[in-house]
């Protein structure tokens, strides 16, 4: 009697999962305002750009049903998050997917506590054989005999917390397995480390970032200026989540989101001009707040040597100005390195002075330092380093 009311149970519940997710509404509206990075995110591992070899070698284990313990590390943007969801609908399905994955990020409380309740009682949880899932079901998602639990942003994890998470792991390996998505492979302690089967995610290359955000382009719509794709994967750098948030704020400034979403017979839409709302270089470097080359020509004039008097008052004067233009301290030290350390006009012995200021100064920044004083004092320290002083 009890086995009989479980499994009616279970099979009201599967049957009540599956017809939500087909009654799921696609109000154009609502995908409009959808961000484009969870809009476009992958579907399956063939969606998955320019990690070859990882979602070769997780589709074999597709295949077999079996995973081992999985770590995910790499640069921010690459698509960690992103593969591990894909696999887990992939072997799931629509049905079981709430049943059989926990996902904890960084915002969620992760110290001991959580570990020793919310992850271990999850892990611990006995498995319900999924009843009135049919055969056409089946064929398309496996249904593996065990739960997933992904840990996102695991390097921020407490040394306490991973260290009761190896326990947890060898215990309940026979119903569950463990995700671990870290930016940081190196905080993640060496027992822990140990238990699980790495996988590197590496930054984007271009020509795999500029097939994707050409993709997503086409599909909004949108009238790109030549060298745009371009512009959006350098401002990323390797990130491809940071390229399509900028592609998106773009549209949003030219009001391509409201062209896309009238009616062939508005009279707005006929008497917008198509001009207007093409996406220009300078309109993502604005949005990425990259500085602009005339003002790092002027601050590179200022802090030439002077034959005579000091180059105090020129500097002074720059400086002033970028910061009252609210420019990032950061974005100026990153492009300002650039323009001085690959000049090969510059001796060899003075880059390496130039490079230690730089240290410095981006030390004193990651620290909250001002940075009109120490914007100041690097621009003042490399115009003594050109003078041989």
């Amino acid at each position: 009697m009890a086995a009989n009311f479980f499994n009616n149970k279970a099979r009201a519940a599967a049957a009540a999962a599956s017809s939500s997710t087909k009654q799921k509404p696609t109000d154009p509206r609502e995908e409009q305002l959808q961000p484009w990075v969870e809009k476009y995110r992958p579907k399956t591992l063939d969606d998955v750009a320019a990690q070859d070899h990882t979602t070769k070698v997780l589709s074999r284990t597709l295949n077999a049903s079996n995973l081992p313990h999985m770590l995910f590390y790499g640069p921010p943007g690459t698509g960690k998050t992103s593969t591990i969801l894909a696999l887990a609908k992939s072997l799931f399905g629509p049905a079981l997917y709430r049943s059989r994955i926990l996902e904890l990020n960084a915002s969620d409380e992760r110290g001991i506590g959580i570990v020793r309740e919310k992850v271990k009682g999850f892990a611990r949880t006995q498995l319900v054989q999924p009843t009135g899932l049919d055969a056409e079901y089946l064929s398309k998602h496996p249904c593996p005999p065990f739960k997933i639990i992904i840990l996102d942003e695991a390097d921020s994890m407490t040394q306490d917390a991973q260290s009761a998470l190896r326990r947890t792991m060898e215990q309940y390996s026979r119903i569950t397995r463990f995700c671990l998505v870290c930016n940081y492979v190196t905080r993640i302690i060496e027992p822990l480390a140990s238990r699980c089967s790495k996988f590197r995610f590496k930054a984007l290359d271009n020509s795999a970032a500029g097939t994707r955000l050409g993709y997503i382009a086409e599909k909004e719509g949108l009238n790109l200026e030549n060298g745009v794709v371009d512009r959006l994967i350098t401002c990323g750098e390797g990130d491809l989540r940071r390229s399509i948030t900028y592609m998106q704020s773009a549209a949003r400034l030219v009001g391509a989101h409201r062209a896309a979403g009238k009616k062939d017979g508005d009279e707005d839409s006929e008497m917008t001009d198509d001009n207007s709302k093409i996406i220009t270089v300078r309109m993502v470097e604005e949005i990425a707040g990259v500085i602009p080359e005339d003002v790092l020509d002027s601050l590179t004039q200022a802090i030439q040597p002077k034959k005579i008097g000091s180059s105090y008052g020129a500097v002074s004067a720059v400086i002033t100005d970028i910061v009252a233009d609210g420019w990032s301290a950061a974005q100026l030290l990153t492009q300002f390195y650039r323009r001085v350390v690959y000049n090969d006009a510059i001796p060899d012995i003075q880059k390496n002075k130039i490079v230690t200021a730089f240290s410095e100064m981006d030390k004193r920044l990651a620290d909250g330092a001002d940075e009109h004083l120490s914007i100041l004092d690097l621009a003042l320290q490399i115009s003594g380093i050109l003078g041989g002083s």
